[in-house]
C-alpha cells in the first residue's frame, strides 16, 4: 500500500526549507523474504518464526535496511526526486518493524546549499505514533541550469 504523492523531480531552484513528503507501505512477509533474497541477509531473527520467537524482539521482524530504504524512495521519487544523487546518510534504528506494519517514511528539506547543489534532509519512518528510525541525508539535487 503506497499512497499518492506526487513523483519526479523538485529541482534545488524549487526547494524550500520546511518542504515534506512523505510515503506509506505496509511491510509484507513477500517484502522481506525479497530483501533477504536480495540482499542475501537471511538472519532467522526476519525469516524464521519459531526462531525470532525466542529474541528480544519476540517475533518476526523486518530487515532494518527495507525500512531505510522507504527513505530512499521518498529521497529518489519524491523530494528531491528523479535526478537526486545520495552523497551521505546517517541512521538511527529505534524500534522493529514487523510484517504487516504500515511504515510512513518522511523527509523534509532543512538546510539549501545552491552553490554545491547540496540539500540537507530530515529523515524518519514511524509505525503509527513510533518513530521506528531517523537520520540525516545529504543530497546532490537536480537543477534546471543541468538539464
Amino acid at each position: 500500500m503506497l499512497d499518492n504523492m506526487p513523483r519526479g523531480t523538485i529541482c534545488i531552484e524549487d526547494l524550500e526549507i520546511g518542504m515534506t513528503r512523505h510515503l506509506l507501505k505496509e511491510v509484507t512477509d513477500r517484502d522481506i523474504e525479497l530483501f533477504a533474497e536480495v540482499s542475501t541477509d537471511r538472519n532467522p531473527v526476519h525469516l524464521d518464526d519459531a526462531y525470532a520467537q525466542d529474541t528480544i524482539f519476540e517475533g518476526r521482524i523486518a530487515h532494518g535496511m527495507l525500512t531505510a530504504g522507504l527513505i530512499s524512495a521518498v529521497i529518489g521519487e519524491q523530494l528531491p526526486g528523479h535526478g537526486t544523487v545520495y552523497l551521505g546518510q546517517t541512521l538511527k534504528f529505534l524500534a522493529p518493524v514487523r510484517p504487516g506494519d504500515v511504515v510512513r517514511a518522511e523527509v523534509e528539506v532543512t538546510s539549501i546549499d545552491h552553490g554545491r547543489r547540496r540539500v540537507g534532509l530530515d529523515c524518519r519512518c514511524s509505525v503509527g505514533d513510533t518513530v521506528v528510525l531517523k537520520g540525516e541525508a545529504l543530497v546532490l539535487a537536480p537543477s534546471r541550469k543541468f538539464d
